[in-house]
């Protein structure tokens, strides 16, 4: 796997090994944009690595250094992820300007990328996430048409397939027990979703995130049958 260094300005210390790896659509019109803008000391946000379209693989920042490409974020109690986690830029106009599936070639190499990081730090599959998961309220990437089940598949991350589990749909604005047992289950799945028993806004928006990474067929944000089936199955397998 050949990588090519394109060295940001923009890193700091970190203070503990990385055990989270955090993907990224760049959400820019080309690729040269987001790394001219990777490196500008000015913009003052960077990645370790970012993947081309295709398959180039460009390094920004030193794993052993803190990048700044997760922002305001929260995962598994840890609110700085930035210190904690290795990001990764993923190529991608994103939804703002003609979000589209990922090339094979950039998959590919995101898969040896990922492989190659895990030889030196303990990652494990739980902690593989999207910054729409650490970051809900403010993005949406890499989105719903990344491969996460393409990845799992290779060896890295979580999918699940659980059996259909028909049953009430729970949507913003209900309360009670079902309600409070969701937040509890994406609260210890690493979401930022203390249990109220109110299904307000702000799970919504969590449910659509965890949707976006873990049932990208429908991303609506309503914990249907086959939601929180989900939940359940990916909390058994985190354990």
């Amino acid at each position: 796997m050949d990588i090519i260094p394109a060295p940001s300005p923009n890193f700091n210390e970190r203070h503990v090994p990385p055990d989270l790896i955090v993907l990224h659509y760049t959400g820019m019109a080309t690729g040269q944009g987001a790394l001219d803008r990777l490196r500008d000391p000015e913009a003052k946000v960077s990645s370790h690595y970012l993947v081309e379209e295709d398959g180039r693989i460009f390094s920004l920042v030193a794993e052993e250094r803190r990048a700044w490409h997760a922002g305001v974020s929260f995962w598994k109690g840890e609110t700085d992820v930035n210190g904690r986690s290795i990001g990764i830029e993923i190529v991608n106009p994103g939804h703002d300007l003609g979000y589209r599936p990922f090339p094979e070639a950039q998959i590919a190499a995101v898969i040896d990328l990922i492989a190659d990081i895990r030889t030196r730090w303990m990652v494990t599959d739980a902690r593989i996430i999207g910054h729409s998961d650490v970051a809900p309220s403010r993005k949406i990437d890499p989105g719903e048409l990344f491969p996460w089940r393409r990845l799992a598949e290779a060896g890295h991350g979580l999918w699940v397939e659980p059996p259909p589990a028909p049953g009430p749909a729970l949507a913003e604005g209900e309360e009670g027990a079902g309600v409070f047992a969701l937040q509890a289950g994406l609260t210890r799945l690493g979401y930022d979703c203390a249990p109220s028993g109110r299904f307000d806004a702000g799970t919504a928006t969590i449910v659509s995130a965890f949707q976006r990474h873990w049932r990208p067929e429908k991303v609506d944000g309503v914990a249907d049958g086959e939601t929180r089936a989900r939940l359940i199955a990916l909390l058994r397998a985190a354990a």
